[in-house]
């Protein structure tokens, strides 16, 4: 039994781990399309020594609507990407593996699968705003990679949200069990 609860903390441990990693990974990648949409407005001849080359400049000079557009979709899914490996840093770290079945935990993965949904969603429908952009000659090659990976989120999310249903019925459970005790 003592193995199993060093395997289990082990790879509690790895995750927490991994979780901060990818965490740092999406905040770095998040501040540097801020930095980069700023130097798009301010500076866009500095854009291409930039994070990702991102030089949106000839859709800014065609319609800085659709350009705020876009990016404000770029930027929402980044944010919220960074947003939802801090949650998941948050349950991994606060939950009790003794006694993992409690409100807290069930709160967590719903808001994981809430925020799968949104990044999913966003994704999603940023995918075919652009794609119906390029019917308007707009260049799009360098944006598909912000939102490729859009229905994967949305069945992720579903499958997170059965997760936290169940979680949240064994709470449920958990408490009448321990009201009849």
């Amino acid at each position: 039994m003592k193995t199993k609860v060093k395997t289990n903390n082990f790879v509690f441990i790895g995750l927490t781990i991994v979780s901060w990693v990818i965490f740092v990974g999406l905040c770095i990648e998040a501040c540097g399309l801020i930095v980069n949409f700023i130097f798009s407005l301010y500076k866009p001849e500095f854009v291409q020594n930039l994070y990702q080359k991102l030089d949106l400049n000839e859709m800014y000079e065609s319609s800085k609507l659709v350009f705020f557009g876009v990016y404000g979709f770029i930027l929402s899914i980044s944010i919220l990407k960074a947003a939802l490996f801090y949650i998941v840093i948050v349950l991994v770290t606060k939950i009790n593996l003794s006694k993992p079945f409690n409100n807290f935990v069930s709160r967590q993965i719903y808001k994981i699968s809430y925020y799968t949904l949104s990044i999913g969603l966003l994704s999603f429908i940023a995918r075919q705003l652009v794609k119906n952009l390029q019917h308007y000659g707009f260049i799009i090659d360098k944006l598909n990679q912000f939102w490729a990976d859009s229905q994967a989120f949305i069945l992720m999310a579903a499958v997170i949200y059965v997760i936290a249903t169940i979680f949240s019925k064994g709470v449920e459970y958990q408490e009448e069990l321990e009201e009849t005790v």
